[in-house]
């Protein structure tokens, strides 16, 4: 019984790790300086990052509604978890 907890805990902590490690487009929007961006180079960043990260499960960019929603709820908010680029 304590090793089935153990391996659950041992594939949470997997699975939270990856998602801390992406971050979001807002939290990215840093200067070569490593001060965060603001107004107009801001916005720019996040709407480029987030139109970058707009991928299905398969690496091919989304489509149609799938990908305007996805666009919406990235540049939305500020809190929201795109997925690291692939490359």
């Amino acid at each position: 019984m304590t090793r089935m907890a153990a391996i659950a805990i041992l594939v949470s902590l997997f699975g939270m790790g990856s998602a801390m490690a992406q971050g979001s487009c807002a939290t990215r929007a840093l200067s070569e300086d490593g001060k965060p961006l603001a107004g107009p180079a801001r916005t720019s960043f996040i709407k480029k990052c987030c139109e970058e990260s707009a991928l299905d499960s398969n690496g091919k960019h989304l489509e149609g509604a799938a990908n305007t929603s996805y666009l919406e709820k990235c540049q939305a908010d500020d809190s929201f978890s795109a997925p690291s680029p692939r490359g």
